[in-house]
Protein backbone atom coordinates (compact mmCIF):
# COMPACT_ATOMS: atom_id res chain seq x y z
CA UNK A 1 0.00 0.00 0.00
CA UNK A 2 1.11 3.46 -0.58
CA UNK A 3 1.26 6.34 2.05
CA UNK A 4 1.18 9.88 1.30
CA UNK A 5 3.75 11.79 2.35
CA UNK A 6 1.65 14.47 3.93
CA UNK A 7 3.04 17.48 2.61
CA UNK A 8 1.70 20.64 2.93
CA UNK A 9 1.54 22.75 -0.29
CA UNK A 10 1.46 26.51 -0.85
CA UNK A 11 -1.98 28.15 -0.04
CA UNK A 12 -1.69 29.69 -3.41
CA UNK A 13 -2.59 26.34 -4.52
CA UNK A 14 -5.89 25.91 -2.48
CA UNK A 15 -7.40 28.94 -3.90
CA UNK A 16 -10.38 27.78 -2.45
CA UNK A 17 -9.56 28.75 0.90
CA UNK A 18 -10.98 32.07 1.05
CA UNK A 19 -14.29 29.91 1.70
CA UNK A 20 -13.30 28.94 4.49
CA UNK A 21 -14.48 31.75 6.67
CA UNK A 22 -12.94 30.40 10.49
CA UNK A 23 -12.73 26.84 9.04
CA UNK A 24 -8.47 26.13 9.68
CA UNK A 25 -7.30 25.39 6.44
CA UNK A 26 -4.94 22.07 8.44
CA UNK A 27 -6.41 19.88 10.91
CA UNK A 28 -4.93 17.89 13.64
CA UNK A 29 -5.38 14.05 13.56
CA UNK A 30 -5.93 11.41 16.38
CA UNK A 31 -3.09 8.55 15.81
CA UNK A 32 -6.04 5.96 16.83
CA UNK A 33 -8.42 3.87 15.92
CA UNK A 34 -12.17 4.96 14.50
CA UNK A 35 -13.54 3.45 17.78
CA UNK A 36 -11.11 5.68 20.04
CA UNK A 37 -12.88 8.25 18.42
CA UNK A 38 -16.44 7.72 19.22
CA UNK A 39 -15.30 6.66 23.05
CA UNK A 40 -14.44 10.17 22.85
CA UNK A 41 -17.63 11.51 22.23
CA UNK A 42 -19.55 9.01 24.66
CA UNK A 43 -17.25 10.36 27.33
CA UNK A 44 -17.86 13.83 26.55
CA UNK A 45 -22.14 13.41 26.03
CA UNK A 46 -22.95 9.79 27.67
CA UNK A 47 -26.71 11.19 27.89
CA UNK A 48 -27.31 11.88 24.30
CA UNK A 49 -28.84 9.74 21.73
CA UNK A 50 -26.53 8.03 19.67
CA UNK A 51 -28.89 6.37 17.39
CA UNK A 52 -32.84 5.31 17.25
CA UNK A 53 -34.11 2.42 15.18
CA UNK A 54 -38.26 2.55 14.80
CA UNK A 55 -38.32 4.73 17.93
CA UNK A 56 -36.19 2.40 20.01
CA UNK A 57 -33.56 4.86 21.16
CA UNK A 58 -30.10 3.98 22.19
CA UNK A 59 -27.52 6.86 24.48
CA UNK A 60 -24.21 7.16 24.12
CA UNK A 61 -23.07 5.54 27.50
CA UNK A 62 -25.35 2.68 26.72
CA UNK A 63 -23.48 2.08 23.37
CA UNK A 64 -20.38 1.97 24.13
CA UNK A 65 -21.72 -0.94 26.42
CA UNK A 66 -22.81 -2.80 23.49
CA UNK A 67 -19.81 -2.53 21.55
CA UNK A 68 -17.46 -3.56 23.98
CA UNK A 69 -20.18 -6.53 24.97
CA UNK A 70 -19.93 -7.57 21.14
CA UNK A 71 -16.67 -6.70 21.16
CA UNK A 72 -16.07 -9.46 23.87
CA UNK A 73 -18.38 -11.62 21.72
CA UNK A 74 -16.10 -11.87 18.95
CA UNK A 75 -13.52 -12.41 20.93
CA UNK A 76 -15.37 -15.74 21.67
CA UNK A 77 -15.90 -16.76 18.93
CA UNK A 78 -12.23 -16.50 17.73
CA UNK A 79 -11.91 -13.60 15.64
CA UNK A 80 -8.61 -12.20 15.81
CA UNK A 81 -6.67 -9.05 15.65
CA UNK A 82 -6.16 -8.33 11.76
CA UNK A 83 -8.82 -10.53 10.90
CA UNK A 84 -11.46 -9.39 8.04
CA UNK A 85 -15.00 -9.66 9.44
CA UNK A 86 -17.85 -9.24 6.91
CA UNK A 87 -20.59 -7.52 7.51
CA UNK A 88 -23.29 -8.20 5.21
CA UNK A 89 -26.60 -5.80 6.60
CA UNK A 90 -28.47 -2.48 6.14
CA UNK A 91 -28.55 0.54 8.50
CA UNK A 92 -29.42 -1.69 11.48
CA UNK A 93 -27.97 -1.34 15.51
CA UNK A 94 -26.23 -5.21 14.63
CA UNK A 95 -24.96 -3.33 11.82
CA UNK A 96 -22.89 -0.15 13.31
CA UNK A 97 -22.26 -1.93 16.67
CA UNK A 98 -20.50 -4.58 14.66
CA UNK A 99 -18.72 -1.88 12.64
CA UNK A 100 -17.07 -0.46 15.83
CA UNK A 101 -16.93 -4.01 17.67
CA UNK A 102 -14.46 -5.28 14.72
CA UNK A 103 -12.49 -1.93 15.21
CA UNK A 104 -12.11 -2.33 18.93
CA UNK A 105 -10.42 -5.74 18.40
CA UNK A 106 -8.26 -4.52 15.72
CA UNK A 107 -9.78 -6.85 13.36
CA UNK A 108 -11.24 -5.12 9.55
CA UNK A 109 -14.56 -4.66 8.13
CA UNK A 110 -15.52 -6.06 5.32
CA UNK A 111 -18.59 -4.27 4.17
CA UNK A 112 -20.78 -5.67 1.57
CA UNK A 113 -24.12 -5.05 0.00
CA UNK A 114 -26.79 -7.67 1.25
CA UNK A 115 -28.42 -7.34 -1.96
CA UNK A 116 -25.37 -8.76 -4.03
CA UNK A 117 -25.58 -11.73 -6.24
CA UNK A 118 -24.67 -14.98 -4.16
CA UNK A 119 -21.86 -15.01 -6.95
CA UNK A 120 -20.77 -11.61 -5.91
CA UNK A 121 -20.87 -12.24 -2.39
CA UNK A 122 -18.42 -15.29 -3.11
CA UNK A 123 -16.01 -13.23 -4.10
CA UNK A 124 -15.82 -10.30 -1.87
CA UNK A 125 -15.96 -12.94 1.36
CA UNK A 126 -13.21 -14.85 -0.34
CA UNK A 127 -11.26 -11.44 -1.68
CA UNK A 128 -10.98 -10.60 1.98
CA UNK A 129 -10.50 -14.53 3.37
CA UNK A 130 -12.93 -13.64 5.64
CA UNK A 131 -13.92 -16.65 8.14
CA UNK A 132 -16.87 -14.80 10.35
CA UNK A 133 -20.02 -12.69 8.59
CA UNK A 134 -23.27 -11.05 10.14
CA UNK A 135 -25.87 -11.24 8.24
CA UNK A 136 -29.34 -10.10 8.09
CA UNK A 137 -31.91 -12.48 8.31
CA UNK A 138 -33.56 -11.63 4.72
CA UNK A 139 -31.09 -13.02 2.86
CA UNK A 140 -29.15 -15.80 4.94
CA UNK A 141 -30.07 -18.10 2.52
CA UNK A 142 -27.22 -16.80 0.00
CA UNK A 143 -24.42 -16.87 2.61
CA UNK A 144 -25.47 -20.62 3.79
CA UNK A 145 -25.01 -21.77 0.03
CA UNK A 146 -21.19 -20.41 -0.04
CA UNK A 147 -20.33 -22.61 3.14
CA UNK A 148 -18.57 -24.80 0.91
CA UNK A 149 -16.82 -22.07 -1.63
CA UNK A 150 -15.23 -20.01 1.33
CA UNK A 151 -13.61 -20.16 4.56
CA UNK A 152 -16.68 -19.37 6.65
CA UNK A 153 -16.27 -20.47 10.26
CA UNK A 154 -18.92 -18.60 11.90
CA UNK A 155 -22.28 -17.21 10.24
CA UNK A 156 -23.75 -14.53 12.88
CA UNK A 157 -27.65 -13.91 12.20
CA UNK A 158 -29.24 -10.64 13.08
CA UNK A 159 -33.40 -10.23 12.36
CA UNK A 160 -34.34 -7.20 11.79
CA UNK A 161 -36.42 -6.62 14.41
CA UNK A 162 -33.65 -7.15 17.20
CA UNK A 163 -33.91 -3.49 18.22
CA UNK A 164 -37.53 -2.48 17.75
CA UNK A 165 -39.86 -2.49 20.47
CA UNK A 166 -41.95 -5.13 21.44
CA UNK A 167 -45.29 -4.23 19.41
CA UNK A 168 -43.13 -3.19 16.28
CA UNK A 169 -40.98 -6.49 16.45
CA UNK A 170 -44.37 -8.64 16.44
CA UNK A 171 -45.25 -7.22 13.30
CA UNK A 172 -42.00 -7.80 12.00
CA UNK A 173 -42.50 -11.24 12.62
CA UNK A 174 -46.06 -11.71 11.80
CA UNK A 175 -45.19 -10.34 8.16
CA UNK A 176 -41.34 -10.98 7.31
CA UNK A 177 -39.41 -12.82 9.96
CA UNK A 178 -41.36 -16.01 10.06
CA UNK A 179 -40.62 -16.90 6.35
CA UNK A 180 -36.89 -16.88 6.70
CA UNK A 181 -36.46 -20.47 7.87
CA UNK A 182 -33.30 -20.66 10.28
CA UNK A 183 -31.48 -24.14 10.64
CA UNK A 184 -31.39 -25.03 14.07
CA UNK A 185 -29.20 -28.05 13.37
CA UNK A 186 -26.35 -26.30 12.01
CA UNK A 187 -23.37 -25.36 14.15
CA UNK A 188 -21.83 -22.83 11.60
CA UNK A 189 -24.78 -20.54 12.22
CA UNK A 190 -25.34 -18.67 15.47
CA UNK A 191 -27.92 -16.00 16.45
CA UNK A 192 -27.20 -12.68 16.88
CA UNK A 193 -28.73 -13.09 20.40
CA UNK A 194 -27.14 -15.97 21.18
CA UNK A 195 -23.75 -14.74 19.85
CA UNK A 196 -23.49 -11.70 22.42
CA UNK A 197 -24.59 -14.27 25.69
CA UNK A 198 -21.57 -15.27 24.29
CA UNK A 199 -19.88 -11.98 25.50
CA UNK A 200 -19.93 -13.54 29.02
CA UNK A 201 -17.61 -16.97 28.38
CA UNK A 202 -14.48 -13.98 27.28
CA UNK A 203 -12.66 -13.21 30.05
CA UNK A 204 -9.67 -11.66 28.52
CA UNK A 205 -8.15 -8.28 26.83
CA UNK A 206 -10.71 -6.91 23.80
CA UNK A 207 -9.54 -3.84 22.93
CA UNK A 208 -6.43 -3.81 21.06
CA UNK A 209 -4.39 -0.34 20.59
CA UNK A 210 -4.58 0.44 17.25
CA UNK A 211 -3.30 3.19 14.72
CA UNK A 212 -4.50 5.93 12.31
CA UNK A 213 -2.63 3.97 9.19
CA UNK A 214 -3.99 0.93 10.29
CA UNK A 215 -6.34 -0.83 7.86
CA UNK A 216 -10.32 -0.29 9.04
CA UNK A 217 -12.37 -0.99 6.94
CA UNK A 218 -12.77 -3.04 3.14
CA UNK A 219 -15.71 -1.39 0.72
CA UNK A 220 -16.43 -2.73 -2.83
CA UNK A 221 -16.09 -0.46 -5.99
CA UNK A 222 -15.23 -1.02 -9.14
CA UNK A 223 -11.67 0.28 -9.28
CA UNK A 224 -10.33 1.81 -12.66
CA UNK A 225 -11.28 -0.83 -14.53
CA UNK A 226 -15.13 -1.70 -13.56
CA UNK A 227 -14.70 -5.20 -12.09
CA UNK A 228 -14.93 -5.48 -8.21
CA UNK A 229 -12.14 -3.96 -5.78
CA UNK A 230 -11.71 -3.84 -3.03
CA UNK A 231 -10.86 -0.52 -1.35
CA UNK A 232 -8.87 -0.62 1.96
CA UNK A 233 -9.20 2.15 4.12
CA UNK A 234 -7.72 3.32 7.43
CA UNK A 235 -8.32 4.55 10.76
CA UNK A 236 -7.51 7.91 9.52
CA UNK A 237 -9.56 7.94 6.28
CA UNK A 238 -12.61 7.80 8.62
CA UNK A 239 -11.92 9.69 11.40
CA UNK A 240 -10.29 12.96 8.63
CA UNK A 241 -13.29 12.86 7.51
CA UNK A 242 -15.47 12.93 10.56
CA UNK A 243 -13.41 15.96 12.22
CA UNK A 244 -13.08 17.78 8.51
CA UNK A 245 -16.99 17.23 7.85
CA UNK A 246 -17.89 18.46 11.32
CA UNK A 247 -15.29 21.53 10.87
CA UNK A 248 -16.85 22.98 7.29
CA UNK A 249 -20.61 22.13 8.29
CA UNK A 250 -21.24 24.46 11.33
CA UNK A 251 -24.73 22.33 11.89
CA UNK A 252 -22.97 19.82 12.92
CA UNK A 253 -23.59 19.87 16.58
CA UNK A 254 -24.06 18.27 19.60
CA UNK A 255 -27.51 16.63 19.88
CA UNK A 256 -28.26 17.26 16.42
CA UNK A 257 -29.67 14.48 14.57
CA UNK A 258 -29.23 12.89 10.80
CA UNK A 259 -31.60 10.92 8.88
CA UNK A 260 -29.23 7.87 7.86
CA UNK A 261 -30.76 6.24 4.72
CA UNK A 262 -27.27 5.69 2.61
CA UNK A 263 -26.38 2.21 3.99
CA UNK A 264 -23.47 1.38 5.48
CA UNK A 265 -21.65 -1.00 3.12
CA UNK A 266 -21.47 2.42 0.97
CA UNK A 267 -18.55 5.39 1.64
CA UNK A 268 -21.13 8.14 1.76
CA UNK A 269 -22.74 6.35 4.32
CA UNK A 270 -20.77 4.93 6.81
CA UNK A 271 -17.92 7.69 6.58
CA UNK A 272 -20.78 10.60 6.33
CA UNK A 273 -24.26 9.23 8.01
CA UNK A 274 -23.01 7.10 10.53
CA UNK A 275 -19.06 7.89 11.65
CA UNK A 276 -19.06 12.03 11.28
CA UNK A 277 -22.37 12.17 13.10
CA UNK A 278 -21.37 9.51 15.56
CA UNK A 279 -18.01 11.18 16.66
CA UNK A 280 -19.77 14.50 17.42
CA UNK A 281 -22.39 13.39 19.93
CA UNK A 282 -24.87 14.00 16.98
CA UNK A 283 -28.05 11.03 17.16
CA UNK A 284 -28.39 8.49 14.09
CA UNK A 285 -31.59 7.96 12.94
CA UNK A 286 -31.20 4.36 11.69
CA UNK A 287 -33.56 3.85 8.37
CA UNK A 288 -32.64 -0.02 7.28
CA UNK A 289 -34.50 0.33 3.95
CA UNK A 290 -35.84 3.46 2.30
CA UNK A 291 -40.09 3.97 0.80
CA UNK A 292 -40.12 7.30 -1.13
CA UNK A 293 -43.77 6.30 -0.49
CA UNK A 294 -43.44 6.43 3.48
CA UNK A 295 -40.35 9.22 2.99
CA UNK A 296 -42.76 12.00 4.45
CA UNK A 297 -44.15 9.92 7.67
CA UNK A 298 -40.17 8.92 8.39
CA UNK A 299 -39.40 12.68 8.86
CA UNK A 300 -42.62 13.42 10.55
CA UNK A 301 -42.13 10.82 13.13
CA UNK A 302 -38.32 11.61 13.56
CA UNK A 303 -37.84 14.97 12.97
CA UNK A 304 -34.34 14.86 11.37
CA UNK A 305 -31.79 18.43 11.61
CA UNK A 306 -29.76 16.93 8.62
CA UNK A 307 -30.87 15.04 5.76
CA UNK A 308 -28.05 13.67 3.50
CA UNK A 309 -28.58 11.81 0.30
CA UNK A 310 -28.36 11.46 -3.06
CA UNK A 311 -30.66 12.79 -6.09
CA UNK A 312 -33.41 10.23 -5.91
CA UNK A 313 -33.39 10.70 -2.43
CA UNK A 314 -34.41 14.22 -3.38
CA UNK A 315 -36.94 13.37 -5.57
CA UNK A 316 -38.88 11.76 -3.01
CA UNK A 317 -38.83 14.44 -1.29
CA UNK A 318 -40.66 16.79 -3.22
CA UNK A 319 -43.25 14.19 -4.01
CA UNK A 320 -43.67 13.33 -0.57
CA UNK A 321 -46.55 14.10 1.83
CA UNK A 322 -44.94 16.15 4.10
CA UNK A 323 -46.99 19.40 5.76
CA UNK A 324 -46.68 22.96 5.51
CA UNK A 325 -44.53 23.56 8.52
CA UNK A 326 -42.79 19.65 9.17
CA UNK A 327 -39.44 20.08 7.78
CA UNK A 328 -38.99 23.16 9.77
CA UNK A 329 -36.67 21.06 11.89
CA UNK A 330 -34.21 20.65 9.16
CA UNK A 331 -30.85 22.47 9.41
CA UNK A 332 -28.81 21.17 6.93
CA UNK A 333 -29.71 19.44 3.36
CA UNK A 334 -26.43 17.39 1.81
CA UNK A 335 -26.37 15.52 -1.98
CA UNK A 336 -23.59 13.36 -3.12
CA UNK A 337 -23.63 10.17 -4.91
CA UNK A 338 -24.01 11.65 -8.48
CA UNK A 339 -24.09 15.13 -10.12
CA UNK A 340 -27.19 17.28 -9.09
CA UNK A 341 -29.15 18.91 -11.83
CA UNK A 342 -30.03 22.80 -11.17
CA UNK A 343 -33.72 21.91 -12.03
CA UNK A 344 -33.77 19.39 -9.07
CA UNK A 345 -31.46 21.86 -6.63
CA UNK A 346 -33.68 24.52 -7.00
CA UNK A 347 -37.56 22.35 -7.07
CA UNK A 348 -35.92 20.81 -3.37
CA UNK A 349 -34.42 24.79 -2.42
CA UNK A 350 -38.28 25.71 -2.78
CA UNK A 351 -39.91 22.71 -1.56
CA UNK A 352 -37.77 23.10 1.81
CA UNK A 353 -38.43 26.70 2.25
CA UNK A 354 -42.51 26.06 1.59
CA UNK A 355 -42.46 23.60 4.18
CA UNK A 356 -40.48 25.75 7.32
CA UNK A 357 -37.10 24.94 6.40
CA UNK A 358 -33.81 27.70 6.38
CA UNK A 359 -31.77 24.96 4.83
CA UNK A 360 -30.51 25.48 1.10
CA UNK A 361 -29.08 21.73 -0.22
CA UNK A 362 -24.99 21.61 -0.38
CA UNK A 363 -23.72 19.37 -2.93
CA UNK A 364 -20.67 16.96 -2.55
CA UNK A 365 -18.30 15.27 -4.33
CA UNK A 366 -16.01 11.78 -3.86
CA UNK A 367 -15.30 8.64 -4.41
CA UNK A 368 -15.03 5.21 -2.34
CA UNK A 369 -11.28 5.57 -2.79
CA UNK A 370 -11.65 9.14 -1.16
CA UNK A 371 -13.54 7.73 2.05
CA UNK A 372 -16.78 8.83 0.10
CA UNK A 373 -16.51 12.42 0.43
CA UNK A 374 -14.11 15.26 0.09
CA UNK A 375 -15.50 18.13 -1.29
CA UNK A 376 -18.63 20.06 -0.64
CA UNK A 377 -20.30 23.17 -1.70
CA UNK A 378 -19.81 26.58 0.31
CA UNK A 379 -23.25 27.66 1.36
CA UNK A 380 -25.59 29.70 -0.71
CA UNK A 381 -23.30 29.11 -3.78
CA UNK A 382 -25.38 27.37 -6.49
CA UNK A 383 -23.31 27.10 -9.83
CA UNK A 384 -24.15 24.61 -12.24
CA UNK A 385 -21.93 21.69 -11.61
CA UNK A 386 -20.46 22.69 -8.61
CA UNK A 387 -18.71 20.55 -6.38
CA UNK A 388 -17.61 23.07 -4.27
CA UNK A 389 -14.43 23.67 -2.19
CA UNK A 390 -12.31 20.65 -0.79
CA UNK A 391 -12.16 19.39 2.85
CA UNK A 392 -9.38 20.64 5.01
CA UNK A 393 -5.79 18.90 4.67
CA UNK A 394 -7.32 17.95 0.71
CA UNK A 395 -5.45 18.83 -2.38
CA UNK A 396 -7.49 19.16 -5.41
CA UNK A 397 -5.34 19.20 -9.09
CA UNK A 398 -6.97 18.99 -12.74
CA UNK A 399 -4.70 17.54 -15.00
CA UNK A 400 -4.42 17.37 -18.61
CA UNK A 401 -5.88 13.30 -18.93
CA UNK A 402 -2.75 10.89 -19.25
CA UNK A 403 -0.26 13.35 -18.00
CA UNK A 404 0.88 15.02 -14.46
CA UNK A 405 0.52 18.68 -16.37
CA UNK A 406 -1.70 20.99 -14.44
CA UNK A 407 -4.86 21.98 -16.92
CA UNK A 408 -5.33 25.87 -16.96
CA UNK A 409 -8.42 27.06 -14.96
CA UNK A 410 -11.38 26.74 -15.99
CA UNK A 411 -10.26 23.45 -18.66
CA UNK A 412 -11.31 20.05 -18.12
CA UNK A 413 -9.52 17.69 -17.20
CA UNK A 414 -9.15 14.58 -14.87
CA UNK A 415 -10.30 15.68 -11.11
CA UNK A 416 -6.65 14.04 -8.95
CA UNK A 417 -6.94 14.49 -4.71
CA UNK A 418 -4.28 14.06 -2.29
CA UNK A 419 -4.15 13.95 1.78
CA UNK A 420 -5.76 11.73 4.24
CA UNK A 421 -9.25 10.65 2.57
CA UNK A 422 -6.63 8.77 -0.17
CA UNK A 423 -7.80 5.58 0.34
CA UNK A 424 -4.42 2.90 1.37
CA UNK A 425 -4.80 1.17 -2.04
CA UNK A 426 -7.13 -2.07 -3.57
CA UNK A 427 -7.04 -4.98 -1.83
CA UNK A 428 -4.98 -7.68 -3.19
CA UNK A 429 -4.43 -5.73 -6.36
CA UNK A 430 -0.81 -4.19 -6.60
CA UNK A 431 -0.98 -3.31 -10.23
CA UNK A 432 -4.48 -1.51 -9.61
CA UNK A 433 -3.31 0.71 -6.71
CA UNK A 434 -0.22 1.76 -8.58
CA UNK A 435 -2.49 2.73 -11.59
CA UNK A 436 -4.43 4.39 -9.64
CA UNK A 437 -2.15 6.08 -6.63
CA UNK A 438 0.92 8.30 -8.32
CA UNK A 439 3.49 10.34 -6.69
CA UNK A 440 3.78 13.47 -8.55
CA UNK A 441 6.49 15.78 -9.30
CA UNK A 442 5.14 17.83 -6.05
CA UNK A 443 6.56 14.88 -4.00
CA UNK A 444 2.79 14.01 -3.08
CA UNK A 445 0.52 10.84 -3.36
CA UNK A 446 -2.14 11.85 -6.21
CA UNK A 447 -5.43 9.75 -6.50
CA UNK A 448 -6.30 9.83 -10.43
CA UNK A 449 -10.33 9.50 -9.68
CA UNK A 450 -11.09 9.46 -13.30
CA UNK A 451 -13.20 12.06 -13.10
CA UNK A 452 -13.28 15.08 -15.22
CA UNK A 453 -14.01 18.34 -14.18
CA UNK A 454 -12.12 22.00 -13.83
CA UNK A 455 -11.06 24.79 -11.32
CA UNK A 456 -13.03 27.91 -11.81
CA UNK A 457 -12.28 30.99 -11.78
CA UNK A 458 -13.76 31.47 -8.22
CA UNK A 459 -11.49 28.77 -6.74
CA UNK A 460 -13.81 25.87 -6.37
CA UNK A 461 -13.86 22.48 -8.18
CA UNK A 462 -16.46 21.52 -10.89
CA UNK A 463 -17.28 18.22 -11.73
CA UNK A 464 -17.43 17.63 -15.80
CA UNK A 465 -18.49 13.97 -16.49
CA UNK A 466 -16.65 10.48 -16.19
CA UNK A 467 -13.80 9.32 -17.67
CA UNK A 468 -14.71 5.77 -16.47
CA UNK A 469 -17.69 3.94 -18.28
CA UNK A 470 -20.07 4.42 -15.46
CA UNK A 471 -23.54 4.39 -14.77
CA UNK A 472 -24.79 5.51 -11.71
CA UNK A 473 -28.53 4.07 -10.72
CA UNK A 474 -30.21 5.84 -7.55
CA UNK A 475 -26.54 6.38 -5.86
CA UNK A 476 -25.16 3.65 -6.67
CA UNK A 477 -21.98 2.61 -9.19
CA UNK A 478 -22.80 0.37 -12.30
CA UNK A 479 -19.96 -0.98 -14.30
CA UNK A 480 -20.80 -1.91 -17.66
CA UNK A 481 -17.86 -4.01 -18.84
CA UNK A 482 -18.79 -6.11 -15.54
CA UNK A 483 -22.10 -6.86 -16.85
CA UNK A 484 -21.04 -7.16 -20.81
CA UNK A 485 -18.47 -9.99 -19.24
CA UNK A 486 -21.58 -11.72 -17.60
CA UNK A 487 -23.72 -12.06 -20.95
CA UNK A 488 -20.56 -12.31 -23.26
CA UNK A 489 -20.48 -15.82 -21.19
CA UNK A 490 -24.00 -17.16 -22.82
CA UNK A 491 -22.96 -19.68 -25.57
CA UNK A 492 -25.19 -17.56 -28.01
CA UNK A 493 -23.72 -14.25 -27.55
CA UNK A 494 -21.17 -13.09 -29.66
CA UNK A 495 -20.71 -9.23 -28.05
CA UNK A 496 -22.80 -7.19 -26.06
CA UNK A 497 -22.56 -3.17 -25.36
CA UNK A 498 -24.33 -1.70 -22.13
CA UNK A 499 -25.08 1.83 -21.98
CA UNK A 500 -27.12 4.20 -19.31
CA UNK A 501 -30.03 5.23 -20.20
CA UNK A 502 -32.94 7.73 -18.93
CA UNK A 503 -34.87 6.69 -15.94
CA UNK A 504 -37.27 9.45 -14.38
CA UNK A 505 -36.71 8.17 -10.82
CA UNK A 506 -33.39 6.57 -10.88
CA UNK A 507 -31.73 9.05 -13.01
CA UNK A 508 -29.97 6.18 -15.11
CA UNK A 509 -30.42 2.79 -15.72
CA UNK A 510 -28.20 -0.08 -17.61
CA UNK A 511 -29.78 -1.30 -21.12
CA UNK A 512 -27.74 -4.09 -22.67
CA UNK A 513 -27.22 -4.27 -26.47
CA UNK A 514 -26.69 -8.04 -27.77
CA UNK A 515 -25.12 -9.42 -30.80
CA UNK A 516 -25.91 -12.98 -31.18
CA UNK A 517 -23.96 -15.21 -33.47
CA UNK A 518 -24.67 -17.17 -36.32
CA UNK A 519 -27.69 -19.61 -36.24
CA UNK A 520 -29.01 -18.16 -33.49
CA UNK A 521 -32.70 -17.08 -33.62
CA UNK A 522 -34.65 -17.57 -30.59
CA UNK A 523 -34.29 -13.84 -29.66
CA UNK A 524 -37.03 -14.40 -26.77
CA UNK A 525 -35.86 -18.09 -25.18
CA UNK A 526 -32.16 -16.18 -25.49
CA UNK A 527 -33.33 -13.18 -23.94
CA UNK A 528 -34.91 -15.04 -20.84
CA UNK A 529 -31.65 -17.01 -20.02
CA UNK A 530 -29.49 -14.24 -20.24
CA UNK A 531 -31.72 -12.41 -17.42
CA UNK A 532 -31.28 -15.66 -15.57
CA UNK A 533 -27.61 -15.99 -15.56
CA UNK A 534 -27.54 -11.76 -14.62
CA UNK A 535 -29.74 -12.58 -12.34
CA UNK A 536 -27.53 -15.28 -10.30
CA UNK A 537 -24.49 -13.28 -11.03
CA UNK A 538 -24.97 -9.68 -10.31
CA UNK A 539 -26.48 -7.52 -7.74
CA UNK A 540 -30.12 -6.18 -8.09
CA UNK A 541 -29.72 -3.00 -8.36
CA UNK A 542 -27.06 -3.32 -11.09
CA UNK A 543 -29.08 -5.43 -13.81
CA UNK A 544 -30.08 -4.28 -16.98
CA UNK A 545 -33.81 -3.21 -17.24
CA UNK A 546 -33.97 -3.62 -20.86
CA UNK A 547 -32.34 -5.95 -23.46
CA UNK A 548 -32.39 -5.40 -27.43
CA UNK A 549 -31.12 -8.14 -29.20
Amino acid sequence: MRKSKMLKLDKKLRPWLKYYGDVPANMEYPNFSMVDLIIEAAEKYPNNMAYSYYGSKVSYKEFIVRIKRCAKALKNYGVKEGDNVTICMPNTPEGITMVYAVNMIGAICNMVHPLSSEKELEFYINAANSKYILVIDAVFEKILKLKDKTNLKRIIIARASEDMSLPLAGIYWVLNGRKYKIPKDDKVIVMWEDFINGSKNYQGDYYITRKAYDPAVILYSGGTTGSPKGILLSNLNFNALAIDCTAVIRQAQPGATILSVLPIFHGFGLGVCIHTPLSKGMGVILVPTFSAKKFGDIIRKNQPNFIVGVPTLYEALIESNVGPNELKCVRSVICGGDALNSTLRDKVNDFLYEHGSDAKIRVGYGLTEGTGACCLSPENVFNDGIVGMPLPDMYFKIVIPDTHETAPVNEDGEICISGPLVMMGYLNDDAETMQALRYHEDGRLWLHTGDVGYLGEDGLIYFSQRIKRIIVSSGYNVYPTYLESIINTHEAVLTSTVIGIPHPYKGQVAKAFVVLKDGYKDKGKIEKEIREIMQKNVAKYSLPYEYEI
